[in-house]
């Protein structure tokens, strides 16, 4: 028999307008009957608990719980009774007993009981193998089986999205978020105890799914987090890779392993579940042979004076490259400067940082282009356009503002 946590019970409220010709008959029977809620007794879920009637759902996550009980229905005594349970899965095939050591005897009308517990970790079809083996009075060796046959169900359906995105621009590494797409597929509510992403040793993680309100943290999907069924729900996360992966390497490249998400719920009575995702892979953004970044730059510009600009510029190839800088002027921005310069050998993950000058001869949202790297081994020409946007001003506006 499986074990399974009891339900409410819930009844049908039989009641009529007391104009009918039971009258106020079915009213006072409801009142009287102590399954129903008092002061409420036309809803139908009730105060009182009624013990499982069939065997129920088993959901990926959950712990199985079946009880076992070997009852010795003949008028002998049995010996050497060895009670086995295993549980086959599309895979594997576990042994679920709690004692391997058989028992010396079980006289007539007497029983051996066994509790097994699993952890659900496969979906499809499972089966419960009991298995009995015993020795009658003659010397007779005897055994049995019985096959218990269910299915396990998928909870939750979840699915990553991931968003590359460009730091701040003091910083070296660059910021990656993470969004988990959680919907409860299952029939009932869902209380979500815990949705947490387990980072692996490049990354670390902050979690974005929660405000801060006089001082407390407080989720953003309010105090009680249920998740109705066919409901879905988004959680935010933001990765960094650390100081020592982002440095040693310049950039991340290729296939990276973010981490895994571990999901905590509960059902009915408190029936608890869990979930861990395998490894959530993903694509880091190529950058070519040449990576240039920005590290700073003002927001606010005034218009024909000129401002500074720092950028770095690192090498993502497997050579060493003898790289120079050619700036080319565009309608609105000018660099001060003089273009054609060498910048010398850079090494395959080294960097170097450039500070620049421009001015802007148009107001308005002016975006910053005209870069042009070349390499002189392999006569390459990198060009950079539109690498960022600054607000320029009249500086009489400023002044005033």
């Amino acid at each position: 028999m499986r074990l399974t946590k009891p339900t409410l019970f819930t009844n049908v409220p039989v009641t009529c307008e007391e104009r009918d010709l039971p009258g106020d008959l079915f009213n006072q029977l409801m009142k009287e009957d102590p399954s129903t809620v008092k002061g409420a007794e036309t809803l139908m879920l009730g105060e009182m608990l009624t013990l499982p009637q069939n065997f129920g759902n088993i959901f990926l996550g959950e712990t199985f719980s079946s009880y076992i009980s070997v009852h010795n229905d003949s008028n002998q005594v049995v010996k050497d009774i060895l009670v086995k349970a295993d549980l086959q899965t599309s895979s594997q095939r576990l042994n679920l007993s709690a004692s391997s050591a058989a028992v010396a005897e079980l006289k007539p009308d007497c029983c051996i009981d066994d509790v097994i517990h699993h952890e659900v970790k496969e979906i499809g079809t499972h089966i419960l193998v009991c298995a009995v083996s015993y020795t009658t009075q003659a010397g007779e060796k005897m055994y049995f089986r019985k096959f218990f046959k269910f299915q396990v169900l998928k909870p939750l359906d979840v699915k990553t999205k991931f968003y590359n995105a460009e730091s701040d621009l003091s910083s070296v590494t660059d910021e990656v978020f993470l969004e988990a797409q959680i919907q409860n597929i299952t029939t009932s509510p869902m209380f979500m105890e815990k949705v947490s992403l387990e980072p692996s040793i490049m990354y670390n993680v902050a979690e974005l799914n929660t405000v801060n309100k006089a001082g407390e943290s407080m989720s953003t999907f309010g105090s009680r987090t249920y998740l109705q069924p066919m409901d879905t729900r988004q959680y935010l996360y933001c990765l960094k890779p650390k100081q020592e992966f982002a440095e040693k390497a310049g950039v991340i490249k290729g296939v990276t392993v973010i981490g895994k998400l571990d999901i905590v719920w509960k059902t009915n009575l408190g029936e608890r579940g869990r979930l861990q995702t395998s490894q959530l892979q993903r694509m880091a953004p190529g950058y070519g042979d040449v990576r240039l970044s920005l590290e700073t730059i003002p927001d606010t510009v005034n218009l024909e004076e000129p401002f500074d600009i720092t950028c770095k510029i690192t090498n993502c190839s497997e050579r060493t490259m003898d790289l120079i800088l050619e700036m080319c002027n565009t309608n609105s921005i000018h660099w001060c400067g003089v273009s054609g310069r060498q910048l010398g050998k850079l090494h395959p993950s080294s960097s170097l940082h450039l500070a620049l000058t421009l001015l802007s001869s148009v107001q308005g949202l002016q975006s910053v282009s005209g870069l042009r790297l070349t390499d002189t081994f392999l006569k390459r020409t990198y060009e950079y356009d539109d690498i960022a946007q600054v607000c320029v001003v009249s500086s009489e506006v400023k002044e005033e503002s």
